[in-house]
């Protein structure tokens, strides 16, 4: 077997045309951006006692306590990383849950070592630190993490999880079965996170709660792979061994990442060396129903080799994303050191940051009023908050709204010609019969020297006056709307442009006190509106008042000639009158005669018909009048214009030291906030130059994984499980793929082709490896890549 020491084992891990990219990935953790943002990694994951921290030991070379009646209890975390020096450092990352004294207590837990023997007795003393020494604290949501760096070291991030509870018990209580279960789905939740999901032998495979939460949160499989234990542990021959053997063949439960048997040290064996616990683990998958798998899926050797080209795929998948999401993390930095500002101690510092936000707060409520949104702080459209910050299409389509509420509710009764009320009509409904009954008596009442058939012209101002009341009401409710709707943009918009704190003062000292004296105003000049058509006699000299008189005039004298005709050709509908024989000639005089005549003996029902064309005729150009009159000379003149002008430059160069203080002041917080968010911004500044040139070059191909070094994965013997397509292809070539195999069966390496000698031919077809049901796989993609080419000789072979 060669050199079975973990740090050899660990080197081979990753091949090392593939460390570069293996390196970006640690050189952004080590940069404390995991913090910030979620990187690739590899997650133990299983059931308790299912040999999770066994499966980690013989993965990472690191002595975990495997005791049988004990079991991680908190998130452990593993670093490895490449350094001149070996060196072992163990801390505590304290959960946010946490009281801040307690955190600050638990963040001092720092430990070096210089030997890796020593980490189980430090993973004691971390679980002191935790409080987890008492029976009433089973688990925490703290997080070990253990950090180990030596110059054979790999660049990987593991992370052992607690085992998931099926039942609470006397240590176990309902809150633990709760609180691993959401720990551990916290961490398979994350996409860029591989899961070994890791299942005992000794129990039901279809029992195991890892099973259930792997399919919750990969349902497709995509990023799960299943790991065995303990397969020694099952009688030969049994029906159970036969059920497990299917489940390592990915027959049962389905992982597009197949599954991987393992036999780790039992309690007899626990204090064997790799070297001895590895050769155990040959002899035992040598025989029995075990040895029939491929040998690509049991052993730890092979399973160190799938693991490494899977975090490769992970990372080479993600990578593009990771770079994506760094860049969109570092612009939300800007944005917030921009509203929180520079450092300022001083009033003129804190004025002099006044003024930066008051000349933005200028600019953009002049933009937001004229209804130029190009400017990014205007936000999408389509959320709450862009709407909001579209300050004009707010105004707009509040002003038309009320427009239309006053056309539909604006009159204290609305007159109809059915008796029928229209439904949903949120004036009240009268006929006009019933209207006109009610202007007679008004008539009787009002008496003048006026002959009959005439009328007092002031019985019109008072009709309107009486179906103008709800106008006010109406405006109101309008001004108090758009009021509001500027208030809200205000402030949304100096939450844009200052720090939290900063935010709040200006809106406490500056903006509501303003948009109250603003409110004000609106109402003053809103009283003002309305008041003439409340109080001041029927005037108007627009010619639509005319019009509109004849128009009613005219829609009436239409309808009663329709009435005279159908009642004297004897029809309910004029349409039908061509069916009737008739002379027209001899009609002629009767039909004049019938349409002639007008007899209205009473002379006051005139009169009020009158009235009513002409109220009606005035109420709509007094309406049109008040409808505009509130929208310029309130909404506009008395607010719109005059926002911009709250926190102008001007205004802040007026304001005396103790206002400035009071709204500029930096606080304590803001300022650590700064500090943090400064730290955050260098970080994420540093990930994007290392992610910039890996992403470049995936853009390029340059991270796919060689040819070779897939040929490499294919573990000895799993060529003959395989199905290779047939093509027409050059004898050469099958001879050359029959050597491979006898190179891959040999465990050599696959020279890669020599792009001086070899000519390079566009390729319509390549094929991309992975592993199915346990066996290494090739799947033919239509790219555009350069491969190898062969001699043309026309035989029957296979092409790799």
């Amino acid at each position: 077997m060669g050199d079975g020491s973990p740090q050899v084992q660990l080197r081979n891990f990753q091949s090392s045309d593939e460390l570069d990219l293996v390196d970006a990935i640690d050189k952004l953790r080590s940069q404390g951006i995991s913090h910030y943002v979620s990187l690739p990694q590899l997650i133990v994951c299983g059931d308790q006692s299912s040999g999770k921290s066994s499966v980690l030991d013989a993965i990472s070379g690191i002595p975990f306590p495997t005791k049988d009646h004990l079991c991680t209890r908190f998130a452990t975390e593993v670093i490895l990383r490449r350094t001149a020096t070996e060196g072992v450092s163990v801390s505590i990352v304290p959960s946010q849950d946490r009281p801040e004294a307690e955190c600050e207590q638990l963040a001092q837990f720092r430990e070096s070592l210089t030997t890796l023997d020593d980490i189980p007795t430090l993973i004691n003393g971390a679980k002191d630190a935790m409080g987890l020494s008492g029976a009433n604290n089973a688990f925490s949501n703290d997080v070990l993490r253990i950090e180990i760096s030596g110059p054979n070291r790999p660049h990987l991030t593991i992370v052992d999880l607690p085992g998931l509870i099926h039942s609470e018990n006397k240590i176990q209580k309902a809150a633990d079965v709760d609180l691993v279960q959401r720990l551990v789905r916290s961490y398979m939740s994350n996409p860029r996170s591989i899961i070994l999901a890791v299942v005992s032998a000794k129990n039901d495979y279809a029992n195991q709660v890892v099973l259930k939460l792997a399919r919750d949160v990969d349902p497709n499989g995509i990023r799960t792979l299943g790991v065995i234990t303990k397969p020694d542990t099952l009688p030969v021959g049994s029906e159970s061994e036969g059920a497990f053997v299917a489940l390592a063949r990915n027959e049962d439960v389905y992982f597009r990442l197949g599954w991987h048997v393992l036999k780790n040290r039992d309690y007899e064996t626990r204090h064997c060396s790799a070297d001895a616990r590895d050769l155990a683990e040959t002899q035992f998958f040598s025989s029995g129903v075990w040895s029939n798998l491929p040998p690509g899926s049991v052993g730890i050797v092979t399973l160190r080799k799938r693991l490494s080209q899977v975090l490769l795929d992970q990372i080479g998948n993600e990578l593009p994303h990771l770079a994506a999401e760094i860049e969109s993390s570092i612009e939300h930095c800007r944005v917030e050191l921009s509203r929180l500002g520079e450092s300022r101690g001083t009033v003129d510092e804190q004025r002099l940051y006044l003024l930066r936000i008051g000349q933005s707060f200028q600019s953009t409520v002049k933009a937001a009023k004229d209804g130029s949104y190009a400017d990014e702080i205007f936000g999408d459209s389509r959320t709450a908050d862009g709407y909001c910050m579209r300050f004009r299409a707010v105004i707009q389509n509040l002003n038309l709204e009320f427009a239309d509420t006053m056309r539909r509710a604006g009159q204290d009764r609305k007159i109809v010609d059915d008796a029928t009320p229209e439904a949903g009509e949120e004036s009240r409904t009268v006929t006009r019969t019933e209207y006109l009954n009610d202007i007679r008596e008004l008539i009787k009442r009002s008496r003048g020297r006026e002959l009959p058939g005439m009328y007092n012209p002031l019985i019109v101002g008072e009709l309107f006056y009486e179906q103008s009341t709800p106008w006010e009401r109406l405006a109101r409710k309008h001004i108090d709307l758009v009021w509001r709707s500027s208030v809200a943009f205000l402030d949304l918009l100096v939450g844009e442009l200052a720090d939290v704190d900063t935010a709040e003062a200006l809106r406490r000292e500056v903006i509501h006190p303003a948009m109250g004296v603003l409110r004000q105003g609106l109402n003053s000049k809103l009283k003002k509106i309305i008041t003439p058509f409340q109080t001041v006699h029927a005037i108007t000299y627009k010619h639509y008042f005319t019009e509109t008189i004849q128009n009613i005039r005219e829609k009436r004298s239409k309808s009663e000639v329709e009435r005279k005709l159908e009642h004297y050709f004897g029809v309910e509908d004029l349409g039908t009158l061509d069916r009737l024989p008739m002379n027209k000639m001899k009609l002629l005089p009767g039909l004049v005669g019938a349409l002639a005549t007008r007899n209205e003996a009473d002379m006051d029902s005139y009169g009020c018909s009158e009235i009513l064309d002409c109220m009606e005729a005035y109420y709509k150009v007094a309406m049109k009048n008040f409808i505009d009159n509130v929208a310029v000379q309130c909404v506009e003149s008395k607010l719109v214009s005059k926002l911009e002008h709250i926190l102008s430059p001007s205004q802040i160069m007026q304001m005396d030291a103790s206002m400035i203080e009071r709204i500029a002041a930096e606080s304590t917080q803001s300022q650590d906030r700064r500090e943090r968010v400064s730290r955050k911004l260098t970080i994420l500044k540093a990930g994007a130059e290392v992610c910039k040139q890996f992403v470049s070059q995936t853009s390029m191909g340059m991270c796919r994984t060689p040819h070779c070094l897939r040929l490499r994965l294919i573990s000895p013997g799993t060529l003959q499980h395989h199905q290779w397509p047939v093509e027409e292809v050059e004898s050469s070539e099958a001879e050359e793929a029959e050597s491979n195999a006898d190179d891959i069966q040999n465990d050599e390496i696959v020279p890669e082709p020599d792009s001086a000698n070899d000519p390079i031919q566009p390729a319509g077809t390549w094929g991309s490896w992975s592993l199915e049901n346990g066996i290494p796989k090739v799947e033919y993609t239509d790219v555009q890549q350069e491969v190898p080419s062969w001699p043309k000789k026309k035989k029957k072979g296979i092409r790799r």
